[in-house]
């Protein structure tokens, strides 16, 4: 580690006005910013933490439905407050890593970092989710930009994500059992007008949708509806542990999974 300077603001504005300084890191749960840190790949002028703005944690229902989640809402809370009003978000929740990690790491953070084996990144997308921050709304859709990447301005702050709670939710998750990441993740979320499908840990490109799958379950909602349904192998990752096509035959599988838990 080296010195940096340490700033805990308590409102969303303070914040704001802390990481326009030169070097400045926004610091979530710190579940990936200090071992970056640690192994020297990063090194921040100063660390502007988030976890004291009481307006970015907790969870709570809209008037019309939707759930909203403080964007500093650790993972263990969202796994005990969602339980009632979005049981497959709180699931999701509850296996991200191990309970240091769930009771650190925070939805704005996961989603902000983007990893490509993350789990919030399909709970978002599969969902519709809206992502709320300092000075906008995002769509689900326009956020996620590719592998460690999102839509986010340098500076901008995740102050909530909104989340329309569907008909029915599941996510199934194959998972490294090292690491407790994803080797592949699948968040299928049914609404009234339409089903959709994310997949996150199998592409070199980040979470996805697969829409295939959502145009098929959308006519038929039952997992044979996907028996001839294939993941194109090119774009999936390859590693010690799994090769592409390993990982786009768990991707169909894990789908058809998602779909048995919500019949």
């Amino acid at each position: 580690m080296y010195n940096f300077e340490f700033e805990k603001p308590s409102t969303i504005a303070d914040a704001v006005a802390a990481l326009a300084a030169e070097d400045a890191q926004a610091l979530g749960g710190g579940q990936t910013l200090i071992p970056t840190l640690k192994q020297r790949l990063a090194a921040p002028s100063a660390l502007v933490s988030l976890s004291g703005i009481a307006e970015m944690q907790g969870v709570c229902v809209n008037d019309d439905g939707s759930v909203s989640i403080g964007g500093a809402t650790t993972h263990a809370t969202v796994a005990s407050e969602a339980a009632s009003s979005y049981p497959a978000l709180a699931a999701l929740a509850g296996q991200i890593g191990d309970p240091a990690v769930r009771n650190r790491g925070t939805l704005g953070g996961s989603i902000a970092n983007n990893d490509p084996a993350a789990c919030y990144p399909a709970g978002v997308l599969g969902s519709g989710a809206t992502v709320v921050t300092n000075n906008r709304q995002i769509a689900a859709d326009d956020f996620f930009d590719g592998m460690f990447s999102t839509a986010l301005d340098e500076g901008e702050i995740i102050t909530s994500v909104r989340f329309p709670v569907p008909q029915a939710a599941s996510y199934q998750k194959f998972l490294q059992p090292a690491s407790r990441f994803a080797l592949v993740g699948v968040f299928l979320a049914r609404f009234a007008d339409g089903v959709r499908v994310a997949v996150t840990g199998a592409s070199e490109d980040g979470v996805f949708r697969w829409s295939e799958a959502e145009d098929a379950l959308h006519k038929e909602f039952r997992a044979d509806a996907l028996m001839d349904l294939r993941i194109n192998p090119a774009n999936m990752i390859a590693d010690l542990h799994g090769s592409k096509e390993y990982r786009a035959h768990l991707v169909g599988v894990m789908t058809k999974r998602a779909v048995a838990t919500c019949m």
